[in-house]
């Protein structure tokens, strides 16, 4: 039975490592999987999901504009793909992780999504608050504060590595832009 997963961890989890070691399995076993993931995330080359570890693989690419349902529908007219995994699925809309529960219920097609659960401020995206919602699984990817403690926020650094407190929500970036730490670094960090 296909069920909706999300994947979901801060800054330097291995969420990308992840989704591609999923990948090669499925591909491992003959099987087809769909991978996408934000067309505004460009920061290796666009339309290509890529891990620090150095793992890398093409992808489909989607914007606010993208209808999941209806790609991956004519996927199924074609060569039938047997799951579909999106990375930085943070960056969907709701109406986004709407259509991937769709592609679940109604083509029956497992969807595994990968993301950050919040931003620099401490507050959901929209497609996590989403997929928090609705997926079927919940799965956390941990890593480590460096206190040692679980990391579960993250915090956007400056060019000189100071903390901002104040920005847009969305502002793509890396190790140089981001770092994750535990709930109480996070606080004293924006305090």
């Amino acid at each position: 039975m296909a069920q909706l997963y999300f994947y979901y961890s801060s800054m330097n989890a291995g969420k990308s490592t992840t989704l591609l070691q999923s990948a090669y399995n499925y591909r491992e076993q003959g099987l087809t999987p769909v991978l996408y993931t934000a067309a505004l995330d460009d920061r290796t080359q666009a339309g290509v999901i890529s891990s620090r570890i150095g793992l890398q693989a093409e992808a489909n690419t989607f914007t606010e504009h993208t209808n999941l349902f209806s790609q991956i529908s004519l996927l199924v007219d074609g060569q039938r793909p047997h799951c579909v995994l999106v990375d930085e699925s943070q960056f969907l809309s709701r109406a986004q992780v709407d259509q991937l529960a769709r592609v679940v219920d109604e083509l029956q097609i497992p969807v595994l999504c990968f993301g950050i659960r919040t931003d620099f401020m401490g507050e959901l995206f929209a497609g996590s608050e989403r997929l928090l919602a609705i997926a079927d699984k919940l799965k956390e990817i941990k890593t480590i504060c460096h206190c040692g403690k679980k990391a579960t926020m993250v915090v956007r650094l400056d060019e000189s590595g100071h903390v901002v407190k104040h920005g847009d929500k969305i502002s793509v970036g890396g190790n140089e832009k981001y770092k994750p730490l535990c709930r109480r670094h996070f606080g004293e960090a924006i305090a």
